[in-house]
């Protein structure tokens, strides 16, 4: 017996294939993804949601404009309404916008828009018709001109500051 056992040698086991791999914890590389992955998502909710903010801000400016275009008032109350509209708009873009005044403050309207509509155009009104008992303007161009600044401030972002 010792001599079947010897010339068979000792018993061997076969081969063991390793355990496969756990899940847990993943490699490095899967961490840094799903810490890429968790960032975009943080990014563009963040993105999204100023976005959605703007978008509100920016539809209650223009709601509150066409509140003030569309009230029932005379020409003088009008214009006084509609210049201190744009200069609450125009102080959020710049504060010293609160100091300018007649030919200044239509400068200023005049460089936000890119013409000259408001020096030399029905713009005018802005500084004339509110100190005048009767004032002669077309109340419709300047709403419409007014309405033209007023989504140029939107498109340059001062709706949403």
């Amino acid at each position: 017996m010792l001599q079947a056992a010897a010339t068979q040698g000792p018993e061997l086991r076969d081969i063991h294939l390793p355990a496969p791999p756990s899940w847990w914890p993943p490699a490095p590389g899967w961490w840094l993804l799903a810490i890429l992955a968790i960032a975009l998502c943080v990014f563009l909710f963040l993105y999204f949601y100023r976005m959605h903010q703007r978008r509100l801000r920016r539809r209650a400016l223009l709601a509150e404009f066409e509140r003030t275009a569309s009230s029932k008032m005379d020409a003088p109350a009008l214009a006084a309404a509609l210049s201190a509209f744009l200069r609450r708009l125009a102080i959020r873009t710049m504060p010293s916008a609160a100091t300018l005044a007649g030919e200044a403050w239509l400068a200023y309207l005049d460089a936000r828009l890119g013409g000259e509509e408001f020096s030399n155009g029905v713009g005018r009104a802005l500084i004339e018709a509110p100190y005048r008992a009767q004032a002669e303007f077309d109340a419709p161009a300047l709403v419409a001109l007014v309405r033209r600044t007023v989504q140029k401030f939107c498109e340059n972002g001062v709706a949403h500051v």
